[in-house]
């Protein structure tokens, strides 16, 4: 069966250090309630999509490793594919989450997907890197994303034109636009690309596309653990945009997906299920999108 989404941003183990009140100062030491292990990066994605009734696959490599034996095992218990290759060593990253914000240390090998893996299962959109969007195979929709090392190297965005849309946070805009000014960065960026999404925090989110800007606000929430929220969003923006729903609409079901997953530790966790995501868009007074009703949790688990 041909995937709704192909996910080619790295995969990583997320070690997350629960209940810290403070990020540790250089020299210091402070005790977590707990350590969790969790999917990262481009599986958060590829998780949310499938919570949300998208056939979903993860491309990247995973290395043959007991880090990308507990990947694989988690992909396979969401009904996630994997299409990548196996490598020697999977990307790990150690979280630690505190009073709303996190502080990341990420050991990654830099294995990248190839076309080939991308394209593989047909795909009706794909999540890539700027520098990976010539891998996307042909008719597919692009959203490009970025890392953060990726947005300090202040990367050739020509290939942006290629892509549907460009996902970033507010801080990555910054910097590969090199404007101060949010809004600024969105209609800078959107110069290069169809759409420039740049999400905001509890702000919520604002994009540029066609000369316009369109800004949504963001939802209640208390931020336990924020890490990949930005990947939920990607999901779930993509979500809207295969149901075809105006760009208004897609950023404020992207925010509330989002702003819903944060007040656990790690992402995955946060990631709630397409009928969740509906009785909390009704409650916010979203309209229903015309096919979100029919992805269900049982038509995920036949697929």
């Amino acid at each position: 069966m041909s995937l709704d989404l192909a996910c080619g941003e790295p995969a990583f183990v997320d070690l997350t250090f629960v209940g810290l009140d403070a990020v540790p100062r250089p020299g210091e030491e402070r005790h977590a309630a707990d350590l969790a292990r969790s999917p990262g990066g481009g599986a958060i994605t590829a998780i949310g999509a499938a919570r949300l009734g998208l056939a979903s696959a993860l491309a990247s490599p995973l290395g043959a490793d007991p880090e990308g034996d507990f990947l694989r095992a988690a992909l396979a218990r969401e009904g996630v594919r994997w299409t990548g290759r196996a490598v020697a060593r999977t990307p790990v990253t150690v979280v630690l989450p505190a009073q709303g914000e996190r502080a990341m240390a990420t050991y990654d090998p830099g294995m990248a997907v190839t076309a080939a893996e991308l394209a593989a299962g047909d795909p009706r959109a794909v999540v890539v890197g700027i520098p990976r969007i010539p891998l996307a195979p042909a008719g597919a929709r692009v959203y490009a994303a970025v890392g953060d090392a990726d947005a300090r190297a202040r990367l050739d965005l020509d290939a942006l034109e290629r892509a549907d849309a460009l996902l970033v946070n507010e801080r990555e805009a910054r910097l590969l636009s090199g404007r101060e000014d949010a809004e600024d960065a969105a209609r800078a960026l959107g110069q290069h690309v169809a759409c420039a999404v740049v999400t905001l925090g509890a702000a919520g989110a604002l994009a540029a596309a066609g000369g316009d800007v369109v800004r949504v606000p963001g939802v209640r929430a208390t931020a336990v653990d924020t890490t990949g929220a930005g990947d939920l969003f990607g999901a779930a923006y993509v979500w809207g945009d295969l149901q075809d729903l105006d760009l208004e609409e897609r950023l404020r079901w992207a925010v509330l997906y989002a702003g819903l997953s944060v007040g656990v530790p790690t992402a995955v966790a946060g990631a709630v299920s397409a009928e969740r995501l509906v009785l909390e868009g009704k409650r916010h007074g979203l309209a229903l999108p015309a096919r979100a009703a029919s992805m269900s949790t049982e038509t995920r688990r036949t697929r």
